[in-house]
């Protein structure tokens, strides 16, 4: 067998590496480094796949949750809500920009942010809403653009963890995720679904004025050089990144079912067991269906019951079983981000998520020994103890 790993990006690149060593090859010669026609190339054809007007590309995922906020031009003070159980860079960005970061609950099936919650949270400083599509699943975004409109809110999406996940409106119609909200961020970390070989980023929008705006604050500001219009900051994105995610975008989808199929079996060995939740699309759904388009298994999260968690992931490391747990900490028990305003009564979810989940491997390259070994290792130690 094969040594398991959580992402396996050497794997991969096996598969493309024909294409990516010539434009590397290229751009060393052209030495167009910065903004040259391989980050344009890229920006078109990511635009194409979105089906959305602008694509920004910058330096990184937290980068372009930043920019996406100060092109909205919220002021200090102004609250922005979204999930306590995410990575930290959704909140950090807030804090960053002398905003007020407004944290609530999540849902306990899809783990993304609870709509409940969040009207719950909106005050007359409230201006913005930042779901994120955690570990991959579109989060409830016709509730949430209702909600927004009803209130006249922004919407932020943190798409760093959906890149092509599809959202199934109520009227039927299906649009990426990314491209829904006024304005998105995405990153392009190495072990995302769409990764680089580096940091990088990008911002997603349909707004031509926002996207304008946007363009000169990732390049300190400037549309001509030398003369800053607005506040900017350096934040672009390399030519040599934008050749690896170029070259992996005409295989994003297959990259997805990959990892789809992948879920599949381990939810199809995890079934029926008692102290196993095993992940799901949607919050009405049961398990994941054959035309699964929600989720693209950016983690693949299992909610133990009853189970020491920690003794499990040990358990796991010492028969080679990289995993991780995601996340440990709620956001609003975080040294940097404790408020006063928080009552532990309102984190009900996270604060039992925070305790009990695990993600296992999750990546394009997992072959069916290595579930197999996987999943046994998880049961064994489970049905022991």
């Amino acid at each position: 067998m094969k040594k398991i790993q959580m992402v396996d990006l050497k794997g991969q690149y096996e598969n493309i590496k024909d294409v990516i060593k010539p434009s590397f090859d290229e751009i060393i010669e052209n030495t167009a480094f910065i903004n040259g026609p391989k980050v344009h190339e890229f920006q078109k054809n990511l635009e194409d796949y979105l089906g959305v007007k602008h694509v920004i590309p910058c330096a990184n995922g937290t980068d372009a949750l930043q920019i996406a906020m100060m092109g909205l031009g919220l002021e200090q003070g102004d609250e922005v809500i979204t999930a306590d159980f995410t990575f930290a860079a959704t909140v950090e960005v807030i804090a960053l920009l002398k905003l007020t970061p407004v944290l609530v609950d999540v849902d306990p099936i899809t783990f993304n942010i609870d709509v409940d919650a969040v009207e719950k949270a909106i005050t007359p400083k409230t201006k913005a809403i930042v779901p994120v599509h955690l570990f991959g699943l579109a989060a409830n975004m016709d509730e949430i653009m209702e909600l927004a409109h009803k209130h006249n809110l922004y919407v932020i999406e943190d798409n760093a963890q959906g890149i092509g996940a599809d959202y199934t409106h109520n009227d039927g119609s299906k649009t990426k995720t990314g491209v829904i909200g006024h304005v998105s961020s995405t990153s392009f970390f190495p072990s995302k679904n769409l990764g680089c070989y580096g940091d990088g980023g990008a911002i997603f929008t349909n707004d031509d004025d926002l996207a304008h705006t946007i363009r000169g604050i990732v390049n300190h500001g400037m549309y001509k050089r030398y003369h800053h219009d607005v506040v900017g900051v350096n934040s672009r994105l390399d030519s040599l990144q934008a050749a690896v995610l170029d070259a992996k975008l005409p295989h994003l989808d297959n990259y997805n079912d990959s990892r789809r199929n992948a879920a599949r079996k381990y939810t199809e060995a995890f079934k029926n067991h008692p102290k196993i939740i095993t992940p799901s699309g949607k919050s009405d759904c049961q398990g994941i269906c054959d035309a699964c388009d929600c989720h693209v298994f950016h983690q693949y999260t299992l909610n133990l019951k009853d189970v020491n968690r920690d003794a499990l992931v040990a358990h796991l490391n010492e028969n080679g079983i990289p995993c991780g747990v995601y996340y440990p900490i709620p956001l609003h028990k975080q040294k940097a981000y404790v408020d006063e305003r928080y009552n532990e009564d309102d984190f009900k979810v996270t604060n039992q998520l925070v305790k009990s989940v695990i993600s296992l491997p999750m990546h394009t390259e997992l072959d069916d020994e290595q579930i197999d070994f996987i999943t046994k290792t998880v049961i064994d130690f489970i049905d022991a103890n």
